[in-house]
């Protein structure tokens, strides 16, 4: 466990029931209906996401109790706005809403304090970014960025930086069933787009969805660079097959995305 430490904030955590998935799909559907005692109980059945989230807090020296409370607001705030009709896991969906209360209250409570109009200037410019990654399918330079909003080049460097904490590239973001996601898988590069690590967390499981056969023409296509013909010969279909298969597959991967 984490520290060695068994209770946090007065919770045991060693005797934390960990809830199925389909548990969660039947107690999310009683929340929406207004049961409170399913709500409660969907709460307490996903505080072991909380406690794995803030273990990459550890080396803030900051209190963890204070920091598992804040972890457990953002797990309240995701169990009651999670659309139950997304074709999404709610752990996909409450990992980055917890993680943004517990940046948020670090952010509040920093010890060095960031002006209101450069952090509205750096927020600003992230909104600015997205919506260039929309428009252009590209990462943005800092100019476009600054273009775009009518500011100099270094003020938006300067604010975007203000916000930004330093952080190890081997810090995990995310921890499903001792499956790690490290911020360095996180990076992006000119070949591969801009993607964000919720994005692959939703992609991978996408993939997992798939036909034993489906996953096997992505991964020989896409992913060890194959031709449709090569693939054909291994699977022993025909080239015209592989790439209707090819084709339905990425448009079924498309629509859960």
């Amino acid at each position: 466990m984490y520290y060695n430490k068994v209770e946090i904030c007065g919770v045991n955590t060693s005797k934390l029931k960990v809830l199925s998935d389909a548990e969660k799909r039947e107690l999310l559907l009683r929340t929406r209906a207004g049961d409170e005692e399913a709500r409660n109980e969907l709460i307490s059945g996903n505080l072991r996401l909380v406690l794995s989230i803030i273990q990459r807090f550890t080396g803030r020296r900051e209190n963890m109790d204070d920091l598992f409370q804040v972890g457990c607001i953002g797990l309240v705030k995701a169990v009651d706005n999670f659309n139950i009709e997304m074709d999404v896991k709610f752990s996909t969906y409450a990992v980055p809403m917890i993680i943004g209360e517990i940046r948020r209250y670090l952010r509040d409570n920093n010890a060095i304090r960031i002006s209101r109009s450069m952090r509205d200037l750096a927020y600003r410019s992230l909104q600015a970014r997205e919506e260039l990654i929309a428009l252009n399918e590209r990462e943005p330079t800092a100019q476009e960025i600054a273009t775009r909003l009518g500011e100099k080049k270094e003020a938006v460097m300067n604010a975007m930086e203000a916000i930004v904490e330093p952080i190890s590239l081997y810090e995990p973001v995310y921890n499903d069933n001792g499956d790690a996601l490290y911020l360095m898988d996180q990076l992006a590069d000119s070949s591969g787009g801009d993607e964000t690590w919720l994005e692959n967390i939703v992609l991978k499981e996408a993939l997992s969805r798939l036909s034993e056969r489906e996953r096997k023409i992505i991964n020989l296509r896409f992913f060890r660079n194959k031709t449709q013909m090569e693939i054909a010969d291994e699977i022993g279909i025909s080239q015209a097959q592989v790439s209707r298969l090819e084709k339905a597959t990425l448009e079924k991967i498309r629509k859960q995305l």
